[in-house]
Protein backbone atom coordinates (compact mmCIF):
# COMPACT_ATOMS: atom_id res chain seq x y z
CA UNK A 1 0.00 0.00 0.00
CA UNK A 2 1.29 3.08 -1.32
CA UNK A 3 1.26 5.97 1.63
CA UNK A 4 1.21 8.82 -0.60
CA UNK A 5 -1.40 10.85 1.71
CA UNK A 6 0.80 10.65 4.47
CA UNK A 7 3.71 11.61 2.38
CA UNK A 8 2.14 14.53 1.32
CA UNK A 9 1.36 15.78 4.86
CA UNK A 10 4.58 14.63 6.23
CA UNK A 11 6.80 16.66 2.77
CA UNK A 12 4.76 19.96 3.41
CA UNK A 13 5.02 19.86 7.37
CA UNK A 14 9.17 19.91 7.01
CA UNK A 15 9.04 23.63 5.42
CA UNK A 16 5.82 24.26 6.94
CA UNK A 17 3.95 24.61 4.28
CA UNK A 18 0.01 24.77 5.42
CA UNK A 19 -2.56 22.45 4.48
CA UNK A 20 -6.10 22.54 4.96
CA UNK A 21 -8.94 19.75 5.70
CA UNK A 22 -12.88 20.21 5.31
CA UNK A 23 -14.20 18.03 7.39
CA UNK A 24 -18.07 17.08 6.02
CA UNK A 25 -20.03 15.31 8.61
CA UNK A 26 -22.41 12.82 6.29
CA UNK A 27 -25.64 13.75 9.14
CA UNK A 28 -25.34 17.12 8.12
CA UNK A 29 -25.13 17.14 4.72
CA UNK A 30 -26.66 16.22 1.38
CA UNK A 31 -25.67 15.43 -2.09
CA UNK A 32 -26.12 19.09 -3.18
CA UNK A 33 -23.87 20.50 -0.12
CA UNK A 34 -21.34 17.85 -0.84
CA UNK A 35 -21.30 18.70 -3.93
CA UNK A 36 -20.66 22.62 -3.58
CA UNK A 37 -18.26 21.72 -1.13
CA UNK A 38 -16.15 19.52 -3.64
CA UNK A 39 -16.25 21.72 -6.07
CA UNK A 40 -14.85 24.83 -4.02
CA UNK A 41 -12.34 22.24 -2.61
CA UNK A 42 -11.04 21.88 -6.21
CA UNK A 43 -11.31 25.11 -7.00
CA UNK A 44 -9.55 27.01 -4.48
CA UNK A 45 -7.11 24.18 -3.71
CA UNK A 46 -7.94 22.56 -0.30
CA UNK A 47 -5.66 19.81 0.39
CA UNK A 48 -8.18 16.70 1.82
CA UNK A 49 -11.37 16.23 2.76
CA UNK A 50 -11.98 14.16 5.84
CA UNK A 51 -15.17 12.65 6.42
CA UNK A 52 -16.82 11.53 9.58
CA UNK A 53 -18.24 12.28 13.11
CA UNK A 54 -19.02 11.31 16.54
CA UNK A 55 -21.64 9.73 15.84
CA UNK A 56 -22.87 9.15 12.19
CA UNK A 57 -26.85 7.54 12.62
CA UNK A 58 -27.86 7.66 8.57
CA UNK A 59 -26.35 5.55 5.76
CA UNK A 60 -25.00 8.34 3.96
CA UNK A 61 -21.09 7.89 4.97
CA UNK A 62 -20.81 5.48 1.45
CA UNK A 63 -22.91 7.67 -0.89
CA UNK A 64 -21.05 11.10 0.45
CA UNK A 65 -17.86 9.49 -0.29
CA UNK A 66 -18.86 8.66 -3.56
CA UNK A 67 -20.17 12.17 -4.29
CA UNK A 68 -16.26 13.34 -3.36
CA UNK A 69 -14.64 11.46 -5.26
CA UNK A 70 -17.18 12.20 -8.16
CA UNK A 71 -16.59 16.32 -7.91
CA UNK A 72 -13.12 16.57 -6.73
CA UNK A 73 -9.67 15.18 -7.01
CA UNK A 74 -8.16 15.82 -3.63
CA UNK A 75 -7.73 12.55 -1.23
CA UNK A 76 -10.57 11.57 0.23
CA UNK A 77 -10.10 10.57 4.23
CA UNK A 78 -12.10 8.77 6.66
CA UNK A 79 -12.72 10.45 10.38
CA UNK A 80 -13.89 7.76 12.05
CA UNK A 81 -16.32 8.40 15.59
CA UNK A 82 -15.69 4.41 15.69
CA UNK A 83 -15.29 0.99 13.88
CA UNK A 84 -18.17 0.91 11.52
CA UNK A 85 -17.48 4.40 10.35
CA UNK A 86 -15.00 2.50 7.54
CA UNK A 87 -15.37 2.24 3.72
CA UNK A 88 -13.16 0.98 1.35
CA UNK A 89 -14.25 3.65 -1.05
CA UNK A 90 -12.18 6.17 0.82
CA UNK A 91 -8.34 7.16 0.06
CA UNK A 92 -7.53 6.62 3.48
CA UNK A 93 -8.16 6.83 7.28
CA UNK A 94 -6.91 8.67 10.33
CA UNK A 95 -6.96 5.27 12.40
CA UNK A 96 -7.47 7.30 15.88
CA UNK A 97 -6.18 6.36 18.87
CA UNK A 98 -7.33 8.64 22.06
CA UNK A 99 -4.35 9.02 24.02
CA UNK A 100 -5.89 11.70 25.83
CA UNK A 101 -8.24 9.94 27.61
CA UNK A 102 -8.40 6.52 29.61
CA UNK A 103 -11.43 4.75 27.57
CA UNK A 104 -9.48 1.52 26.65
CA UNK A 105 -11.92 1.10 24.06
CA UNK A 106 -10.61 3.95 22.26
CA UNK A 107 -7.03 3.37 22.71
CA UNK A 108 -6.99 0.56 21.80
CA UNK A 109 -10.39 -2.01 21.90
CA UNK A 110 -12.20 -0.45 18.92
CA UNK A 111 -9.31 -1.27 16.80
CA UNK A 112 -8.91 -4.67 17.48
CA UNK A 113 -12.39 -5.30 15.80
CA UNK A 114 -11.64 -2.93 13.06
CA UNK A 115 -8.28 -4.63 12.20
CA UNK A 116 -9.71 -7.96 9.69
CA UNK A 117 -11.74 -4.91 8.05
CA UNK A 118 -8.68 -2.56 7.50
CA UNK A 119 -7.25 -5.03 6.08
CA UNK A 120 -9.18 -6.11 3.79
CA UNK A 121 -10.49 -2.57 2.72
CA UNK A 122 -6.92 -1.59 1.44
CA UNK A 123 -7.22 2.19 2.47
CA UNK A 124 -4.02 3.76 3.52
CA UNK A 125 -4.09 3.54 7.46
CA UNK A 126 -2.35 6.95 9.28
CA UNK A 127 -2.01 5.82 13.33
CA UNK A 128 -3.40 9.08 14.52
CA UNK A 129 -2.77 10.05 18.43
CA UNK A 130 -5.63 12.08 18.63
CA UNK A 131 -5.71 14.68 21.46
CA UNK A 132 -9.61 16.25 23.18
CA UNK A 133 -8.36 19.79 24.21
CA UNK A 134 -11.05 21.49 26.71
CA UNK A 135 -13.32 24.08 24.60
CA UNK A 136 -15.21 25.70 26.96
CA UNK A 137 -18.31 23.63 26.01
CA UNK A 138 -19.63 19.69 26.63
CA UNK A 139 -18.74 18.77 22.87
CA UNK A 140 -20.07 15.54 20.86
CA UNK A 141 -16.82 13.85 20.84
CA UNK A 142 -16.41 14.48 24.55
CA UNK A 143 -19.72 13.37 25.46
CA UNK A 144 -19.43 10.24 22.86
CA UNK A 145 -15.88 9.08 24.32
CA UNK A 146 -16.76 9.08 27.87
CA UNK A 147 -13.62 10.89 28.19
CA UNK A 148 -11.85 14.40 29.91
CA UNK A 149 -10.20 16.70 27.92
CA UNK A 150 -7.04 18.23 28.23
CA UNK A 151 -7.43 21.61 29.83
CA UNK A 152 -6.86 24.27 27.63
CA UNK A 153 -4.16 25.63 30.08
CA UNK A 154 -1.92 22.57 31.03
CA UNK A 155 0.52 22.93 28.04
CA UNK A 156 2.88 20.00 29.73
CA UNK A 157 0.59 17.68 29.91
CA UNK A 158 -0.47 18.31 26.20
CA UNK A 159 3.16 17.88 25.20
CA UNK A 160 3.82 14.71 27.14
CA UNK A 161 0.35 13.38 25.81
CA UNK A 162 1.75 14.14 21.88
CA UNK A 163 5.07 12.55 22.98
CA UNK A 164 3.57 9.42 23.99
CA UNK A 165 1.93 9.14 20.95
CA UNK A 166 5.33 9.97 18.73
CA UNK A 167 6.83 7.48 21.29
CA UNK A 168 4.51 4.61 20.73
CA UNK A 169 4.98 5.01 16.94
CA UNK A 170 1.97 7.14 16.18
CA UNK A 171 2.29 8.82 12.48
CA UNK A 172 0.03 12.33 13.42
CA UNK A 173 -0.83 14.25 16.07
CA UNK A 174 -4.60 15.46 16.24
CA UNK A 175 -5.44 17.77 18.41
CA UNK A 176 -8.98 18.94 18.28
CA UNK A 177 -11.60 20.79 20.46
CA UNK A 178 -14.44 19.49 19.07
CA UNK A 179 -17.34 20.10 17.00
CA UNK A 180 -18.92 23.33 17.79
CA UNK A 181 -16.17 24.22 20.31
CA UNK A 182 -16.58 27.56 22.22
CA UNK A 183 -13.12 27.83 22.11
CA UNK A 184 -10.49 26.59 19.51
CA UNK A 185 -7.19 24.87 20.72
CA UNK A 186 -5.40 27.98 22.05
CA UNK A 187 -2.00 29.10 19.95
CA UNK A 188 0.18 28.86 22.93
CA UNK A 189 -0.36 24.63 23.44
CA UNK A 190 -0.17 24.22 19.23
CA UNK A 191 3.39 26.03 19.30
CA UNK A 192 4.28 24.35 22.70
CA UNK A 193 3.19 20.92 21.17
CA UNK A 194 4.52 21.67 17.75
CA UNK A 195 8.19 23.02 19.11
CA UNK A 196 8.72 19.39 20.66
CA UNK A 197 7.76 16.66 18.40
CA UNK A 198 8.70 15.69 14.82
CA UNK A 199 5.40 14.28 13.45
CA UNK A 200 2.73 16.55 11.55
CA UNK A 201 0.50 18.08 13.92
CA UNK A 202 -3.45 18.63 12.90
CA UNK A 203 -5.17 21.15 14.70
CA UNK A 204 -9.31 21.42 14.31
CA UNK A 205 -12.38 22.58 16.05
CA UNK A 206 -13.68 25.68 16.79
CA UNK A 207 -11.89 27.53 13.80
CA UNK A 208 -15.10 30.01 12.63
CA UNK A 209 -12.82 32.50 10.95
CA UNK A 210 -10.16 32.86 8.84
CA UNK A 211 -8.31 34.72 11.85
CA UNK A 212 -8.72 31.96 13.87
CA UNK A 213 -7.47 29.53 11.12
CA UNK A 214 -4.35 32.13 10.44
CA UNK A 215 -3.53 31.58 14.48
CA UNK A 216 -3.48 28.35 14.88
CA UNK A 217 -1.38 28.32 11.64
CA UNK A 218 0.94 30.56 12.24
CA UNK A 219 1.33 28.72 15.60
CA UNK A 220 2.74 25.16 13.83
CA UNK A 221 -0.21 23.39 13.35
CA UNK A 222 0.39 21.77 10.14
CA UNK A 223 -3.10 20.93 8.94
CA UNK A 224 -6.14 22.75 9.86
CA UNK A 225 -9.80 20.75 10.20
CA UNK A 226 -12.47 23.02 9.33
CA UNK A 227 -15.89 21.56 9.57
CA UNK A 228 -19.16 23.34 11.31
CA UNK A 229 -17.95 27.00 9.70
CA UNK A 230 -18.61 25.34 6.37
CA UNK A 231 -22.31 23.52 7.00
CA UNK A 232 -24.11 27.19 6.28
CA UNK A 233 -21.15 29.13 4.25
CA UNK A 234 -19.26 26.78 1.82
CA UNK A 235 -17.41 29.90 0.38
CA UNK A 236 -16.00 29.99 3.26
CA UNK A 237 -13.29 27.60 1.98
CA UNK A 238 -11.97 30.24 -0.69
CA UNK A 239 -11.54 32.70 2.44
CA UNK A 240 -9.46 29.84 3.94
CA UNK A 241 -7.69 28.96 1.18
CA UNK A 242 -6.39 32.28 0.41
CA UNK A 243 -4.63 32.69 3.68
CA UNK A 244 -3.60 29.71 3.52
CA UNK A 245 -1.64 30.59 0.27
CA UNK A 246 -0.78 33.94 1.47
CA UNK A 247 1.27 32.05 4.51
CA UNK A 248 2.79 29.88 2.26
CA UNK A 249 4.33 32.56 0.17
CA UNK A 250 5.56 34.44 3.03
CA UNK A 251 6.83 31.30 4.40
CA UNK A 252 8.80 30.00 1.10
CA UNK A 253 10.26 34.22 0.91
Amino acid sequence: MQNTIYSSIQTSAHPQKRQLAVLIDPDKSDKNSIVEVARMVDLYGADMVLVGGSLITGNFLEHSIEILKDFTQVPVVLFPGNSFHISRKADGILLLSLISGRNPELLIGSHVVAAPVLKDAGLEIMPTGYMLIESGKLTSVVYMSNTTPIPSNKNDIALCTALAGEMLGMKLIYMDAGSGAHRPVPQEMIRYVKNNISIPLIVGGGITSVELARNAWQAGADVVVVGNALEKEPGFIKELCLAKDELNKVQVR
